[in-house]
Order: structure tokens, then C-alpha cells, then sequence
């Protein structure tokens, strides 16, 4: 997959050019890059995009995000980021 979802090949049994590929079928690398794709889209579809984009936006953002967190439920976090509490 070389493009977002919409693009992919129509060929593949679980290509939708509404709802992408699905996350668990998507390498590690092409996770990761959809998933940075989506966040540097995100304040632009949030101030410009129509309610539909911004919907499918959220929903594709909560698919590979819970993906990710399915496959690295151990992620690393950086003590930096952390809160006093």
C-alpha cells in the first residue's frame, strides 16, 4: 500500500475504498505510516473537512490506534511525558 486507504489495490480481498484496509492486515511500517498520515491530516480535516470526513477521520484514527495498541500493549513510555501526581 504505497497511498492512503482509498487508494489501495482493489484487487485485495479486504481493500474498501470507504473503510480502508483493515488494521490487522496492514504490516507494522504500513501501520505506522497510515497512522502518521492521519495525524498530520488531523487539524485540517478538524477545522476544514465536512462532518463526514471529520467522522470517517475519527473512525479510521480509532481503528489503527487500536490496532497499534493491540500488537504493543507493553509500548515503551518515556518517563519524560509522565505527570507528578
Amino acid at each position: 500500500m504505497t497511498g492512503p486507504a482509498r487508494y489501495a489495490d482493489a484487487d485485495a480481498p479486504s481493500a474498501d475504498l470507504d473503510t480502508g484496509v483493515d488494521p490487522a492486515e496492514l504490516t507494522d511500517d504500513d501501520l505506522i505510516r497510515e497512522m502518521s498520515s492521519l495525524h498530520r491530516t488531523r487539524l485540517d480535516t478538524l477545522r476544514h473537512g465536512a462532518d463526514a470526513a471529520l467522522a470517517n477521520h475519527l473512525r479510521r484514527t480509532a481503528e489503527l490506534e487500536t490496532e497499534y495498541l493491540t500488537r504493543y500493549p507493553g509500548r515503551e513510555v518515556d518517563p519524560g511525558r509522565l505527570r507528578d501526581v
